[in-house]
């Protein structure tokens, strides 16, 4: 479950960015995630509560917002951007190997406009803390 591991991550940046602001309570996490990364904004949300640390006041009633960045390719050889699913149907274990190895996308998508297996993710791979909001 790499989702806690991530959590893990999101949270210890935030702890950073809070006292970098000098936050005495930390009131938001604002979190993109990208949506070739297929986690549930709910087990998530439930993963990032479990991995607060109880013994810092500064994360107590923290809200998580989770935005989804949707995928965006977009091909070297004509210039179309597209999503993956403008680019044809992916089956489950299609999507999950995106998932864990997102250039196999390139063998079972091709640009709609031109048909080139050529293209590279522009966006929604990756999880990222975007804003930490609180108190001084």
């Amino acid at each position: 479950m790499h989702e806690w591991a991530l959590a893990e991550g999101v949270v210890t940046a935030a702890l950073d960015a809070a006292a970098k602001q000098k936050l005495v309570r930390v009131t938001k996490l604002v979190v993109r995630v990208g949506a070739l990364q297929r986690i549930s904004p709910d087990f998530f949300r439930k993963a990032l509560s479990s991995v607060l640390p109880e013994d810092d006041p500064r994360l107590e009633s923290v809200e998580f917002e989770l935005s989804a960045e949707p995928a965006v390719m977009g091909c070297r050889g004509c210039g179309h951007t597209f999503e993956p699913g403008q680019a044809g149907d992916l089956d489950a274990d299609q999507l999950e190997a995106i998932h864990f190895i997102p250039e196999l996308a390139h063998g079972y998508l091709s640009c709609p406009k031109c048909e080139s297996s050529d293209f590279d993710v522009r966006q929604g791979r990756g999880i990222w803390l975007d804003a930490v909001e609180g108190e001084r």
